[in-house]
């Protein structure tokens, strides 16, 4: 009779934690990622455009493994959700981690071993609720090997634990976990911990752009964000199916797409089609330019401007220079792609560049 007591008493708490759990379940996702150095301040964010906003960056510490805010962010961070929602009361923020600029090894090395993940996830929560973040956001780039895979499947794992005993311990709603992840299912032939990031995350973010940029061998312009691809499999489209056939619900994924592209100088100005012959960067010294970067170059230098409609992709060009990129007819495309295929969103890196908000407005609206 106690067994069976037992085994009630169990079960019905199994039935609350996935009710708590499911109660705040995502239906969309609109979001962007802001961060301090963009030069847009938070109370400039135009947060009606958007269900969700990543703030960029939280530090992990290599020693300690716990997860900081630098002190020059904190002002920032610390009132970035009371400052969004003053002009969209039902958008949600999530704190993101790490992102390009941080140490691969050291989240390597904190997914190893259990003290250490068990240090970057309680500091992490502890965050996320000091500050009244929704939900926390990893940008490891990337586990790159099978042993690292395996603990990112570790971490991803005991970290929803976590969150779920926070959540019954304070008796507040569970709070959000995603992940920017590779465009692809495997990074190089490594592959993802796919159970575990369907068991644990309420979505991924796939980061579908960095395809092509001035100085890559080949040397030639290309599109940075290609949704399709005729000459090989570097696509947002390729990404997509590959997670979803790996058996990763497309629920579990978002379509991003960059509000920023790369400029490239021609060979010769008269060849100036996609994948022309190219010899390094133009404008900057790795050739990358913000949306808002571009429309100003289209203007002053009278650029023609083009819209491939088998890649999905903008370019424009003047004299030597050319500038690959996504503008609203690519971004709509894209959109309506994602809806198609019944993910669950789209994000955007980074909501600073884009020009009055253009791109961030073309995708709410598309979307509907």
């Amino acid at each position: 009779m106690a067994s069976k007591r037992l085994a009630y008493v169990l079960s019905a708490i199994l039935f609350l934690l996935q009710l708590h759990f499911s109660a705040g379940q995502t239906t969309v996702v609109k979001a962007a990622y802001w961060f301090s150095g963009s030069g847009l301040t938070v109370s400039g964010i135009d947060s009606t455009l958007f269900t969700h906003l990543f703030c960029a960056f939280a530090d992990l510490n290599p020693t300690t493994y716990k997860v900081t805010i630098s002190s020059s962010n904190l002002p920032q961070f610390s009132t970035f959700t009371q400052i969004v929602q003053q002009k969209n009361p039902s958008v949600k923020t999530l704190l993101s981690i790490g992102g390009g600029n941080s140490s691969p090894s050291s989240f390597a090395s904190m997914a190893s071993q259990n003290s250490s993940r068990k240090s970057f996830i309680d500091s992490s929560i502890q965050l996320a609720r000091n500050y009244s973040f929704h939900g926390l956001d990893l940008d490891w780039e990337y586990p790159s090997s099978a042993t690292e895979m395996t603990n990112l499947g570790l971490l991803l794992t005991e970290w929803r634990a976590a969150i779920a005993k926070d959540s019954t311990t304070t008796g507040k709603t569970a709070l959000l976990l995603s992940a920017a992840f590779f465009y692809n299912s495997n990074y190089y032939t490594v592959n993802y911990p796919f159970q575990a990031i369907s068991k644990s995350m309420d979505w991924i973010n796939l980061m579908a752009y960095d395809f092509y940029g001035p100085g890559w061998s080949p040397n030639v312009t290309g599109p940075p964000a290609a949704l399709y691809n005729p000459t090989s499999q570097v696509s947002g489209d390729t990404g997509i199916r590959n997670w979803i056939q790996a058996g990763v619900a497309a629920k579990k994924l978002v379509l991003g797409f960059p509000f920023y592209g790369y400029a490239w100088r021609l060979v010769n100005a008269n060849n100036h089609r996609i994948f022309s012959p190219a010899n390094g960067a133009a404008i900057s010294s790795d050739g990358s330019i913000t949306y808002s970067g571009i429309k100003d170059f289209i203007t002053q230098n009278s650029a023609t401007a083009v819209f491939n409609s088998t890649i999905v992709t903008d370019y424009c060009y003047s004299g030597t220079t050319w500038i690959g990129y996504d503008d609203t007819t690519s971004i709509s495309t894209k959109v309506t792609y994602a809806k198609g295929k019944g993910l669950l969103g789209y994000f955007a890196w980074h909501v600073g560049a884009d020009k009055n908000f253009t791109l961030s407005r073309n995708a709410s609206i598309t979307w509907g």
